[in-house]
């Protein structure tokens, strides 16, 4: 709309630097012959006259007055004819009072740096940027004229006027106390049990819009009003996990804070909430076997001076879990996975780690198996491709042998007589 172009327009001129903006003229606005340019152009200085009505004048020298002022250029905008030039003057003037008016409400003043509320923890902005938007009330946030703050925590934004409004507790002491994802697709409980209100706010809400509209979260199934629910959208982990669905769907604004806070803990256990996902994803079972093989890796590299002082384990720091476990995924694991990205990645890491220990590190290659059934072949290491390895003592052979093998493991009988000697070595004594 001409209104909302208008606004922009400001914004803008208002951002500039100091000094910058007490002659700013504005650009054409509409189509049209440019034989007139000398009078579409507007000074949005602090003109003596700025706050004069087009017609007679008037005072607006505290809050009612201009509230009052305010009413009387709406109301003059709807008289005067469309995209005239009294129009358009009348509507920067309006915008204008409108920032006067705010700034009245909310005087600049010494506020705290830091405030602590609901768990969030605000720290005080200094950025005048003008396109950011209140998580409270849902209106501009208005840096040249405001003040507001930004949680650390969950990144939650508002007013320092809203602030004592604010009902929701901070998403990351939610993310440090319950770090669980819901995992049923969208558990929608049905609008009349809330009573018809914001699951959140407790805002009347309904279908028809009426008092306000109720948009539904696909998280968590319940319904928002348009203040708590922007239409924002985040892929929902349980459509990754039961269907291996990443389109975005429409959350509400904790909902979104919670799972973008929640993107890179590793708390899915696939195999056990999903463990038929491994038959149908090859790329799942391609990145198991990656990250099994790097377990296999982990005992070389931590008694490995070199390997040490390389910091090769560093190269996972990200994914600090792939270090620990094979069973455990974030999100984030998953969404690399569907994309490719995380294999790429992880194979190189995996050729780099092999070539240390099998080719760059002679006390690496001194920690190699040779496969006690058929006494032949190359130095064998449990990450091999071509191998397996006993359960119990953890002796590497070679695949074919080890199957072929009707016998018990070579190792482990050794270690069964040695123990049997023992014990008869103390009944002797």
């Amino acid at each position: 709309t001409f209104y909302d172009e208008m606004l922009d327009i400001i914004s803008a001129c208002l951002a500039a630097p100091n000094g910058q903006n007490k002659n700013v003229l504005l650009p054409e606005l509409f189509s049209g012959s440019r034989t007139h340019s000398s009078d579409r152009t507007m000074d949005l200085g602090l003109a003596e006259d700025h706050f004069s009505r087009p017609v007679g004048s008037f005072v607006a020298s505290d809050i009612e007055q201009l509230k009052m002022a305010i009413e009387e250029c709406k109301k003059l905008i709807l008289e005067l004819p469309e995209h005239s030039e009294r129009q358009k003057d009348t509507v920067v003037k309006l915008i204008h009072l409108r920032l006067k008016l705010q700034e009245l409400k909310d005087p600049e003043e010494d506020e705290p740096n830091l405030r602590i509320l609901l768990e969030h923890r605000f720290s005080k902005e200094k950025s005048k940027s003008v396109k950011q938007t209140c998580d409270k009330c849902s209106t501009i946030i208005w840096g040249l004229i405001q003040t507001w703050y930004t949680c650390t925590g969950c990144y939650y934004r508002c007013h320092s006027k809203c602030m004592n409004l604010i009902t929701k507790p901070c998403v990351r002491s939610k993310v440090s106390h319950q770090s669980e994802y819901e995992l049923s697709i969208c558990p929608e409980i049905g609008l009349d049990r809330q009573d018809y209100r914001c699951a959140e706010c407790r805002t009347p809400i309904s279908l028809r819009g009426v008092p306000s509209e109720a948009r539904q979260c696909d998280y968590t199934g319940q319904y928002y009003c348009s203040t708590c629910h922007w239409n924002d959208t985040a892929i929902i982990p349980a459509r990754v996990i039961h269907n291996w669905e990443f389109e975005p769907r429409k959350v509400c604004r904790s909902s979104l804070r919670y799972l973008a806070l929640m993107m890179s803990r590793p708390v899915l256990k696939l195999k056990e909430i999903n463990p038929l996902l491994f038959n149908f994803v090859e790329e799942l079972v391609e990145i198991r076997k990656l990250r099994q093989d790097i377990l296999l890796m982990k005992p070389y590299f931590i008694t490995c001076k070199e390997a040490m002082e390389a910091r090769l384990l560093l190269q996972l720091q990200d994914r600090q879990h792939f270090v620990e476990n094979d069973d455990m995924y974030s999100l984030q694991d998953l969404i690399d996975i569907s994309s490719g990205r995380l294999s790429c990645s992880l194979t190189e890491i995996h050729t780099t780690f092999a070539k240390h220990i099998k080719l760059d590190c002679e006390r690496c290659q001194a920690k190699g198996f040779v496969c006690e059934l058929c006494k032949e072949g190359d130095i064998l290491f449990p990450f091999d491709s071509h191998t397996s390895v006993c359960h119990d003592c953890s002796a590497v052979f070679h695949r074919d042998c080890y199957y072929d093998n009707s016998t018990t493991c070579p190792r482990c009988a050794r270690m069964t007589e040695r123990k049997q000697d023992e014990v008869s070595d103390v009944k002797d004594a």
